[in-house]
């Protein structure tokens, strides 16, 4: 990926607040233009009055198109692969180092741990849906924003079910819940037809991943 003149410059401040301490600096994102750029930064030892200093700066950055850097101690994006597997994963897939060492030498994500966190995932957006509908009191319009909210969460579930298991098709449903995500209008009648298969879609994801062994098959 290229390295915007934007990233260059923060580098250069982070250096000017971290000096010798400062041992990696990388880029990473998927891509899509308008997005801010963003960054991860590895650090020996870093303090409060680091922060403070880094907190400083965010504005200016955030006026160039930078987003808030992740600010890791040295050592720490290899002992939190496991705990976040899918999100560092995305940084190793695709970043760029702009200085320093690399951070990410001989590190790779566990399968297994990719069909951990996917179950907990899932599990979570179950939970948090049946307590959400019964927020709703039965009432159309919320039980329409509820679908609306929880939607981005679902594609993503979607996503990463596929990726621990490539042959995954998801139900039909999930068609609808996507439209939604994407911004797709959702009327309270609607609303109303498509959530028990909603939930039922839900609880098939579980149970698929549930019995998935850590190869994924």
């Amino acid at each position: 990926m290229e390295i915007s003149d934007s990233v260059r410059s923060l580098e250069r401040d982070l250096r000017s607040i971290f000096g010798l301490r400062l041992k990696s600096v990388v880029a990473y994102g998927n891509g899509v233009a308008r997005e801010p750029d963003q960054t991860l930064v590895v650090v020996d030892r870093p303090t409060i009055d680091d922060l403070r200093a880094v907190a400083d700066r965010i504005a200016g950055w955030h006026d160039a198109g930078l987003a808030t850097p992740l600010v890791l101690g040295a050592h720490e994006f290899a002992r939190s692969l496991d705990a976040f597997p899918y999100e560092f994963g995305a940084i190793l897939s695709n970043h760029a180092l702009v200085s320093g060492e690399n951070p990410f030498d001989g590190l790779r994500v566990d399968p297994s741990d990719l069909r951990r966190a996917c179950e907990v995932q899932a599990r979570s957006h179950l939970l948090h849906l049946r307590e959400a509908y019964l927020e709703t009191r039965g009432r159309s319009d919320e039980l329409a924003d509820l679908i609306i909210r929880s939607a981005p969460s679902f594609v993503a579930l979607v996503a990463n079910v596929k990726r621990v298991s490539p042959g995954f098709s998801e139900a039909a449903v999930a068609g609808d819940i996507e439209a939604v995500a994407s911004g797709k209008p959702l009327t309270s009648e609607r609303a109303r037809q498509i959530f028990p298969d909603y939930l039922v879609a839900i609880g098939a994801l579980v149970d698929h991943i549930d019995r998935l062994n850590t190869d994924g098959r």
